[in-house]
């Protein structure tokens, strides 16, 4: 059974955020939805469609940017009252556009995340680290996180005893809560950005969660009053974008509700349930930026269902069932005809009189621009971006999204990084040489965009040790011209990322740092050492958090308190990089630091035994990448390569997958020499020895050199 479906696009709104857009349940005989849409300029639309018009039911006032909007209504009744999370405030409205609630919260920060519960009195609200609970705007709950919320829903009190509300936070874990205390935590597979009900009703039991991650994972999990039981979970292989909304719905048409996927880029996904266990993606389709809201309903036409996405920049798209060229004669068919050249012939009037109109004011802004009094303003415009650091390659994502076409993008780091390839980066980029001595300017390139490229995608690999500051300046294609600048921070220890545990059976180095420092004060310098640390200082008297090196697969604990710190890890830099950075930090402040280490021989031997198998097959891709131009020349010349032994025959096979690895690794072979001469210089660092001299020695070894050959030159120096 195929699904045929095509595109068509609606209207266009404000900026968008996650989770803004629902259909109103279908009213009277009617079975067309209306569709209400919230967007950053602070203004409801709610319209409906006819002959494929957007026809409007009612539009706000613009005010203060929507960061949620949820349906709700007593229990057993249509669920058609519009709740709008703005600033502070909560905000109802009914279908029809009258606003009957302003519900201004005791929050202190915005809201981040809103669930209203289908009782119609239980509204749960979450700011970035703190959530609350009111039934019937009476504050009766409250939760301070240890890490941001990213979205909050509670269980069906019609199918579970209780209200079971769930938090998706950021440290990769969905917290479960039982009135203001926690009952318990499920660790996911990344940081889960959004949740629903699966099949919008929570299951037969009423406890089954769908989650969807920022590295594009999908799960689903039963919260049970005890403890979770994980159902099914889909990787990302395909490496898709991070997961912005979910819904259930049958648009198929076999009676079994589907599972919708926005994703942040622009990928729309329908996975079915073929065999009861774990769904199957069944269909795909691309938008051309991120979806932050996706519904399924009957919007356009009685009888035809349809997938409709909100995305960033506020265009509202339909995928609809209705077949394109109806069946039933010719007459029909030429109606159709008529129809759309009537509409084509409308817009194209439509356009003509909008170029005449820019024309006009460029011709006006131009004229008053001559004059000495005239004030030139600086047109706002919104940029959407993400700085993530990505498991499978040890690389960093940084993805921009702007409202209008971006014309360039300049990059500029004043610490060493590489770019890496993008497969999906249509534009072009230009390097320009950098004075990196008295500026710090390690790196400065040039993005030029294609027309209408709303969305760019960059990789970068950072080396741990040296930390600053990446900055993006993006110029949209807009007059007159403008930039805005985007800071991204490249961390000392740049490649290690959260994790739940840690093998505590590997040989452990120490560093312990002792000293008049508040729980605050040595938090903050975690915060500046290490990425996905919260901000926010945690509650308690101490805390641990665990890390693995993305690129090596070292591990990291780190457990502090106020007056005292300890750092374990099995590679000695990581070890040598912290103590430089905390030291310098404790400087700045003039706070005395009692220092000590305790190192483990056998750390070293365990670290390059990590090592060794990837310098191996980075050495050995290397040498095959520059034979292939000898052995291409050589079949050139001699017409075929039987000739040859197997192993160069099939180095020619290969010869395009080779290169097309090699080139989407620039310097790999480069940073693991690089990690293993600091792994040299940091284990007789500790001992008081300098090795420097003794560099180039280690370098002449490395290449051909077996992991045991290393160990011992280590070991011998």
């Amino acid at each position: 059974q195929t699904c045929s479906v095509k595109e068509r696009v609606f209207l266009q709104v404000g900026v968008t955020a996650q989770k803004t857009m629902r259909l109103l349940p279908a009213s009277g005989r009617k079975a067309t939805q209306k569709v209400v849409v919230g967007d950053q300029d602070g203004v409801i639309t709610c319209f409906g469609i006819k002959k494929g018009e957007a026809v409007p039911v009612f539009k706000t006032l613009p005010g203060q940017k929507i960061a949620r909007l949820e349906l709700g209504g007593a229990l057993n009744t249509p669920q058609e009252k519009i709740f709008v999370a703005t600033g502070s405030e909560v905000r109802g409205f009914t279908k029809r556009g009258k606003q009957f609630l302003s519900f201004e919260t005791n929050l202190t920060e915005s809201i981040k995340a809103m669930y209203v519960h289908i009782s119609g009195a239980d509204l749960f609200l979450c700011a970035s680290y703190i959530y609350n609970h009111y039934c019937d705007c009476k504050d009766q709950h409250y939760y301070l996180s240890g890490d941001k919320i990213n979205d909050v829903l509670c269980l069906p009190v019609d199918k579970v005893h209780g209200i079971t509300p769930v938090l998706a936070c950021q440290d990769r874990v969905l917290r479960i809560l039982q009135g203001s205390d926690l009952l318990y935590e499920v660790e996911v597979p990344g940081p889960p950005t959004v949740l629903a009900l699966n099949n919008g009703n929570g299951g037969d039991s009423g406890e089954e969660i769908v989650y969807g991650t920022s590295d594009g994972k999908l799960g689903l999990t039963q919260i049970t009053g005890s403890k979770p039981v994980p159902k099914w979970e889909i990787g990302n292989e395909k490496k898709r974008g991070g997961i912005l909304c979910i819904d259930s719905f049958d648009i198929l048409g076999d009676g079994v509700k589907e599972l919708l996927v926005g994703r942040d880029d622009g990928l729309l996904e329908i996975y079915n349930f073929e065999s009861a266990d774990d769904p199957a993606l069944r269909y795909d389709h691309a938008l051309s930026e991120s979806i932050a809201s996706i519904q399924g309903g009957c919007v356009g036409k009685d009888g035809y269902d349809e997938i409709l996405a909100s995305t960033y920049s506020g265009w509202l798209t339909g995928l609809t069932t209705e077949p394109v060229h109806r069946e039933g004669g010719s007459g029909e068919e030429l109606k159709l005809s008529q129809e759309m050249q009537s509409k084509i012939s409308s817009l194209r009037n439509e356009l003509e009189h909008l170029q005449m109109k820019v024309l006009q004011e460029r011709e006006k802004y131009q004229q008053s621009s001559q004059s000495r009094t005239a004030v030139s303003s600086v047109p706002a415009f919104s940029v959407n971006d993400k700085f993530t650091l990505n498991k499978d390659d040890a690389s960093y994502s940084l993805i921009l999204e702007v409202q209008t076409a971006i014309d360039n993008v300049l990059v500029q780091s004043d610490v060493p990084i590489d770019l890496l390839d993008v497969d999906k980066n249509s534009a072009v980029v230009s390097f320009s040489s950098c004075d990196s001595e008295p500026n710090s300017n390690f790196l400065l390139a040039t993005y030029r965009c294609q027309a209408n490229t709303t969305r760019l995608e960059l990789k970068v690999r950072s080396i741990e040790g040296r930390y600053g500051t990446l900055q993006a300046y993006v110029t949209p294609r807009i007059q007159p011209k403008t930039c805005q600048v985007h800071q991204y921070q490249i961390k000392p220890l740049s490649l290690h990322q959260r994790t739940h545990s840690i093998d505590h059976d590997r040989p452990m180095n120490t560093l312990t740092l002792k000293g008049q420092f508040s729980f605050a004060e040595i938090h903050s310098w975690v915060v500046f050492c290490l990425p996905e640390v919260p901000e926010k200082t945690p509650a308690g008297e101490s805390i641990t958090f665990y890390f693995q090196n993305t690129f090596l697969g070292t591990q990291l604990e780190s457990t502090y308190r106020k007056g005292e710190g300890c750092f374990k890890s099995e590679n000695i830099s990581t070890i040598s990089i912290l103590k430089d950075v905390l030291s310098k930090e404790a400087t700045k402040r003039k706070i005395n630091l009692n220092i000590s280490y305790d190192i483990n021989e056998e750390s070293v031997r365990h670290t390059l035994k990590l090592i060794h198998p990837k310098l191996e097959y980075q050495q050995l891709l290397a040498k095959k990448v520059h034979l292939i131009d000898a052995l291409r020349e050589l079949q050139v010349h001699e017409g075929n390569v039987d000739f040859l032994l197997p192993k160069y025959r099939s180095i020619l096979e290969e010869a395009d997958q080779l290169l097309e690895e090699y080139k989407r690794q620039p310097a790999h072979l480069e940073r693991l020499y690089g990690m293993i001469t600091d792994l040299f210089i940091d284990k007789f660092k500790f001992k008081g020895t300098n090795v420097k001299t003794k560099v180039p020695l280690l370098l002449e070894t490395l290449d051909g050199c077996d992991q045991d050959g290393l160990i011992a030159f280590f070991e011998a120096a």
